[in-house]
């Protein structure tokens, strides 16, 4: 089916309609969403916040979008469940200073030696014990979805957000687009098996448990090496981060420069 068509089988569907041929996407999305939370989320709050993402994509969903309805919708549920996250964020502060310490320590290591940072390595620049590594990772996976490009002193946040471009200026736009390819560019530089662990994750959408059986490891193992690869990404994105606000600072200073002379 066309996106135009499409678009106008919705059209005739009464809201009610939509809602109720689309919840199972919403469900999907909450319970995947579950996989990397902790048992106090309600996962009814999820579904509940989805479904308003689902109202709103049927009401704004457009006859000149590429992709098809519930591509869209299931961007815009997402994103009203990870809105709905960030105002109840459940996440210690302890471990937000905990996950921030191990991503600058990552940072650290890896623009000093131009490679990938092994766990011995952050182990030994933080003088803590392989065990408490391991929980630091583990902590990464299932706390809410660490941020990847809030600044670092920033306690929310979100990982892999997807921004609607509707409402963007053309500078936000360009600003997105190229943080999007930073990010594209920072998951091809994982280590394979962090790769794969994020491809299965994040694409194949299989939960934890199912990746384990995939990669013929335990569960835990799973969620510390997901934890790793997003340490890994937020140090990496951190460090693109600096990058585009010191060439912006370059530039503005430059712009100003030639205001005086002219």
């Amino acid at each position: 089916m066309s996106v135009a068509s499409e678009y106008l089988q919705l059209q005739r569907e009464s809201s009610d309609d939509m809602v109720r041929r689309h919840a199972p996407l919403v469900r999907r999305i909450a319970y995947h969403l579950m996989g990397r939370l902790p048992a106090s989320v309600d996962v009814d709050d999820l579904v509940q916040a989805g479904m308003i993402g689902l109202l709103e994509a049927a009401r704004n969903f457009a006859t000149d979008r590429s992709a098809s309805f519930e591509t869209y919708a299931g961007i815009r549920i997402r994103g009203a469940m990870l809105d709905e996250l960030r105002k109840t964020d459940w996440t210690p502060r302890s471990v937000h200073r905990k996950l921030r310490e191990v991503t600058e320590a990552v940072r650290q290591i890896e623009n000093e030696t131009g490679a990938d940072a092994a766990d011995a390595e952050v182990i030994r620049r933080l003088g803590i014990t392989a065990q408490e590594y391991h929980q630091i990772l583990a902590d990464a996976s299932s706390a809410r979805l660490l941020s990847l490009t809030a600044p670092d002193d920033d306690e929310g946040g979100a990982a892999f957000d997807v921004a609607d471009q509707d409402g963007m200026e053309p500078q936000e736009r360009v600003e997105q687009e190229g943080m999007r390819h930073a990010l594209v560019d920072s998951i091809g530089n994982l280590p394979e098996r962090e790769q794969l662990v994020m491809s299965l994750y994040y694409e194949q959408e299989l939960n934890l448990k199912e990746i384990g059986a995939v990669l013929g490891v335990t569960e835990s193992r799973v969620c510390q090496i997901h934890g790793q690869a997003l340490v890994r990404l937020r140090a990496r994105m951190t460090g693109w981060r600096e990058a585009e606000t010191g060439s912006g600072k370059q530039q503005a200073g430059k712009g100003k420069a030639a205001r005086r002379s002219g």
